[in-house]
C-alpha cells in the first residue's frame, strides 16, 4: 500500500510527481501493481529499484514533489538519521485514472435501490457463469479471508487461480472489493451490502 501526506495529492493526481523514495527493509510494492491512495484514487507503479541516497538528482527530487535534493534528504531523514551509503526505494509511478471506481468503492451509505441494483448486477454475472451462483460466495470467502493470497483463495473453492482472479475483478468494478499486493478485501460498499443482505434475511 502507498500512503502519501496531503501536500503531494495535487501533484500525484495531476502527473507532476511521478517518483516516490521510500525507506523500507523490503519493497512494499511491485512494478505493474495497482495501489489504492484515499482519497486520491489508484496509483499504478511502474518501475521499482534499490538506489543509494548519493544517486539522488535535483530532477529526481522535483519529481518526487520536493523542491531540492537537499529538501528530500531531509524529509527522508524524518524517520531517523540517514547512515552514509544508505539505500532507499525509489518508485516510479503514475495516477491510475481509477478514482470514480475507487470513490464508489469507498462509499458504505447504501440506499435500498443502491442495494437493489447491486443485487441486480450479481445476479447477472451469476447467470453468464458456467460455475452457476459464484458472486456472494466469492464475496463471502474474501469477507472471511481478507489479504489471502488468490491462489489460496482458489484452492478453497476448487478452482483455477486465473479464471478466479478475473472474477473477482468483476466484483471489484463494482466497487464490491479491494486489491491489495497480496490477496483481496472486500470495500466498505461490499460490507455494507452483504450486512444489508443479511438483514433482510434475519
Amino acid at each position: 500500500m502507498l500512503l502519501f501526506k496531503k501536500p503531494f495529492h495535487a501533484g500525484l493526481v495531476s502527473g507532476a510527481i511521478t517518483l516516490t523514495f521510500r525507506r523500507w527493509t523490503r519493497s512494499h510494492v511491485r512494478a505493474g501493481g495497482r495501489y489504492r491512495c484515499h482519497p486520491i484514487g489508484v496509483l499504478e507503479v511502474d518501475a521499482v529499484e534499490l538506489v543509494t541516497i548519493a544517486s539522488i538528482s535535483e530532477a529526481d527530487a522535483v519529481a518526487a514533489g520536493l523542491g531540492s535534493r537537499e529538501a528530500l534528504i531531509a524529509y527522508l531523514a524524518e524517520l531517523g538519521p540517514l547512515e552514509a551509503g544508505a539505500t532507499v526505494h525509489r518508485v516510479r509511478l503514475h495516477h491510475g485514472g481509477d478514482g470514480d471506481r475507487v470513490e464508489a468503492a469507498m462509499n458504505a451509505d447504501l440506499s435500498k435501490e443502491d442495494v437493489a441494483t447491486i443485487r441486480e448486477k450479481l445476479a447477472r454475472l451469476d447467470e453468464k457463469h458456467a460455475k452457476g451462483a459464484w458472486t456472494k460466495k466469492t464475496l463471502a470467502l474474501i469477507e472471511k479471508h481478507p489479504r489471502v493470497a488468490a491462489s489460496r483463495l482458489a484452492e478453497k473453492v476448487d478452482r483455477e487461480t486465473l479464471p478466479f482472479k478475473a472474477d473477482v475483478v468483476k466484483l471489484k468494478k463494482l466497487g464490491l472489493t479491494q486489491s491489495f499486493e497480496v490477496g483481496y478485501e472486500l470495500s466498505p460498499r461490499g460490507r455494507a451490502f452483504l450486512a444489508m443482505t443479511r438483514r433482510k434475511k434475519a
